[in-house]
């Protein structure tokens, strides 16, 4: 059997995808877009280096809700701020369930002395069930600190498993829903929401304010978010909670879940900047605008002017310089077709790769000039034309002596006088089949001349269209075309599940179906509440 490619390299693949596709893309994207998919890099190569067999859960929620206390209460430790002195402190404090998470702990940006690490503090075996875990406590998002907001926005993109903390007073509060919760649409995934001090409001009561939340949080878009009720004061859903973290922690996936939907919320960004394949192929292309540039030259009656110089035994035919405007219009239509299934990034892109008018009309007048315009008549011409005036000559001569004869000026004997008027008869009609057949040659020649310079121009303007125009065109839409094909092989296809509580962990055929997923010891556990 064929064994899959593990967790670290179907995501470094992915990665390395996405980062060559930024290379390619480069300016041709906006601002935005190209700053999102670099973070996206740069953050998921830095959580790799680090490794990812460690569980990143943070608790995040606004001022009262309760959320240092649910930290103590689930590490079972009294360590994280709480009450008075936590709006004292813009600081992350974090519960590891190991001893290698130093490295992760400085990338995330926690103080020394803000860290705690389980150990032999506790006795059980349950806390091997949360090994791995790496457990944050976040300043509030909504104090009037707004250094303690600027922490929370840090922290947040670099954790595996978000854990929104709320209270029955503000858990509908709009600073929640419009600046956290309805940007994580997509990241369900990887959140829960727990509603804290449950132990405040009646029980006839709770089943309507944990529905009332769940709708909220559909209203945000957002489907399948786990919604528990607990109660820091009293205990109340804290094993819940517990068994939640467990399931994080033994669904290894979670822990690339985050790095995962980074690179692929960065790879549909890309996708987006090249929505569609381009349909465009160069030889068409050129053949729909040579016509344009050829009218723009002249090069017909140029070809014109070599045909009736042959003809005529005299002229001398000049190509005239491209008409200016033509040429630019000629390139904007170019443009236009080319570009028209292009974002603007990459229209401008376009626009900047391809010849400009100027240097395209210098590349056409340049090919013009470099077409042989030959004036000279058929090699026979000199030949026939002087046997044409011989012969018409002898035949005058012998017309002029037959004349005579006739007259009795000159004194010739009978048949003589209509021999020579005969001859004269013959030679006329030689010196006048000899002129034709010479005017034929000229004819013939002037017409294979100015067929020549007509399919020579067109040829050189067909390269300038093709140098100038086609292949930077063509070389374009083969960076787009690999730009979309390496997004889409970053992209996720499977995604994973909301955690639900209920400690259905992986199977392997879930394993094996996930680009994410990866086994790991204790992986086929299963347990009921």
């Amino acid at each position: 059997m064929t064994e899959s490619p593990s967790h670290d390299a179907t995501l470094r693949a992915r990665t390395e995808d996405l980062a060559q596709a930024l290379d390619i893309a480069g300016p041709r994207l906006d601002d935005a877009t190209s700053e999102r998919v670099s973070a996206a890099v740069e953050g998921v190569r830095q959580r790799l280096a680090l490794g990812v067999d460690h569980t990143v859960v943070a608790f995040a929620g606004g001022t009262g809700s309760g959320k240092s206390s649910l930290f103590n209460k689930v590490s079972r430790l009294s360590f994280a701020d709480v009450g008075v002195k936590r709006p004292t402190t813009a600081r992350v404090t974090a519960c590891s369930w190991s001893d290698g998470a130093e490295a992760l702990l400085d990338w995330v940006g926690v103080d020394r002395e803000r860290r705690i690490t389980q150990g032999g503090e506790l006795d059980g075996q349950d806390e091997e069930k949360l090994a791995g875990l790496v457990l944050l406590d976040l300043p509030d998002h909504d104090s009037v600190e707004p250094a303690h907001r600027e922490v929370v926005d840090r922290v947040l993109p670099l954790v595996d498993l978000l854990v929104w903390v709320v209270d029955p007073q503000k858990y509908a509060d709009d600073a929640l829903h419009s600046g956290y919760l309805r940007a994580s649409v997509g990241s369900e995934s990887s959140m829960v929401v727990l509603l804290n001090q449950v132990d405040t409001v009646p029980d006839a009561q709770r089943e309507n304010l944990l529905a009332d939340l769940a709708r909220l949080l559909e209203d945000d878009g957002l489907t399948g978010v786990y919604v528990q009720g607990v109660s820091a004061r009293t205990g109340e859903g804290i094993d819940r909670v517990r068994v939640l973290l467990e399931e994080a922690c033994a669904r290894r996936s979670v822990a690339a879940g985050r790095a995962a939907a980074e690179l692929d919320t960065a790879a549909r960004l890309l996708l987006a900047q090249t929505p569609a394949e381009v349909p465009w192929q160069m030889g068409p292309a050129v053949e729909r605008e040579l016509d344009a540039l050829v009218a723009a030259t002249g090069l017909a009656a140029v070809a014109t002017q070599v045909g009736n110089a042959v003809r005529n035994g005299y002229g001398r035919p000049e190509v005239p310089p491209p008409d200016r405007d033509a040429v630019a219009l000629s390139r904007a239509r170019w443009l236009t077709r080319a570009g028209a299934s292009l974002r603007p990034g990459w229209q401008r892109s376009l626009a900047a790769s391809v010849a400009g008018a100027d240097q395209l009309r210098t590349s056409v007048a340049g090919a013009l000039r470099g077409v042989v315009l030959d004036t000279r008549g058929p090699s026979s011409a000199r030949v026939l034309r002087r046997t044409s005036w011989v012969l018409g000559g002898v035949a005058v001569v012998a017309a002029v002596v037959g004349v005579l004869a006739l007259t009795g000026v000159l004194d010739l004997a009978s048949p003589w006088p209509a021999v020579v008027l005969g001859l004269a008869g013959v030679t006329a009609v030689a010196a006048v089949t000899v002129a034709l057949a010479g005017a034929g040659a000229r004819r013939g020649l002037a017409r294979k001349r100015e067929q020549a310079v007509a399919s020579a121009g067109r040829a050189a303007l067909e390269r300038v269209l093709a140098e100038g125009l086609g292949e930077p065109t063509q070389q374009l839409l083969v960076e787009h075309r690999r730009v979309r094909e390496l997004a889409q092989a970053a992209t996720e296809v499977p995604t994973s599940q909301p955690l639900t509580g209920s400690l259905r962990l992986p199977t392997d055929s879930d394993l094996a179906s996930s680009s994410t997923a990866a086994p790991r010891a204790g992986a086929h556990r299963a347990s009921r509440d």
